[in-house]
């Protein structure tokens, strides 16, 4: 582990000393876990959002009826 210094609000740090005194870890620990939550909340949302950038993006070449007819139009767009 590499040791950091952080500068934290006299707020923040009681509520870091009460959080980790109730779940009987230690400030680090719960600053760790804190830090990994939010790194994981935002691994996923670069997925999304890239996803839901492609959709919508690409021209239905006068299809009416994609959504009955998806298959066969991404069969034909693969050809």
């Amino acid at each position: 582990m590499v040791r950091t210094q952080v500068q934290l609000p006299d707020d923040q740090v009681r509520r870091l000393r009460r959080a980790a005194k109730a779940q009987g870890i230690s400030i680090s620990e719960v600053v760790r876990r804190c830090i990994e939550r939010a790194l994981e909340a935002e691994a996923p949302a670069g997925r999304w959002q890239r996803a839901l950038d492609a959709a919508g993006a690409f021209h239905d070449a006068g299809a009416t009826d994609a959504s009955s007819r998806h298959d066969e139009l991404l069969a034909d767009a693969y050809r």
